[in-house]
């Protein structure tokens, strides 16, 4: 029987260095590549969710096989899917990296038809948000959810950001079964994240 799990999302304002993306779009003839911060480990977030700092450091470890292959997607708002679509693709990621509990990266905007809607509003200093996409469990501890050691990312989405407070809360998503998550990650990753395991039983 396959393992079921839930599409996990997590909400983060997008602060970016403008300037410094203005600077390297007009020397790179054009491209948006924006630096900030992609997700934040031990801090409440608006759905009542924590993710642990040890869980969020091994899936980023995990995701720079993605970067590096040059297959880390993302969307222009969250689908109700556990797969990246590469027609509504909008970015893709170019770096991502832990420092202390935050996860900071730097995305690229693609020239896409989702990518010139976030480009344009980009251009129109929209406030918008970035929001990861994963599948997991989470485990109830006093009056938030702790996200527990089956999650993997898949990847991080730009959203809108809500103007009241809480307005991101939501039950947890759909359930994801284990033929679908093989749909995600292929073999190789499957291989890497188990290499990556071993590399750090070996280190404890």
């Amino acid at each position: 029987m396959d393992k079921t799990l839930k599409l996990l999302t997590e909400f983060n304002a997008w602060e970016f260095d403008k300037e410094k993306m203005l600077e390297e779009k007009a020397s790179s003839g054009g491209r948006y590549m924006m630096k900030g911060i992609l997700q934040k480990s031990n801090t409440l977030n608006q759905n009542g969710r924590i993710y642990p700092i040890e869980i969020l450091d091994r899936e980023v470890r995990n995701y720079q096989k993605f970067i590096a292959e040059n297959r880390a997607l993302g969307e222009l708002d969250h689908p109700d899917s556990s797969v990246v679509e590469l027609k509504n693709a909008s970015h893709i990621v170019k770096e991502a990296y832990m420092d202390g509990d935050i996860c900071y990266g730097t995305v690229e905007i693609l020239d896409t038809p989702s990518g010139k809607i976030l480009k344009s509003l980009v251009d129109s200093g929209v406030t918008l948000g970035i929001s990861s996409r994963g599948v997991g469990s989470t485990r109830r501890e006093g009056d938030h959810q702790v996200v527990q050691d089956d999650f993997q990312l898949i990847c991080w989405d730009f959203v809108s950001e809500p103007s009241t407070p809480g307005a991101f809360m939501m039950k947890e998503g759909r359930e994801i079964t284990q033929k679908e998550l093989n749909e995600v990650f292929n073999q190789s990753d499957r291989v890497d994240r188990i290499f990556n395991d071993i590399l750090d039983w070996s280190n404890e």
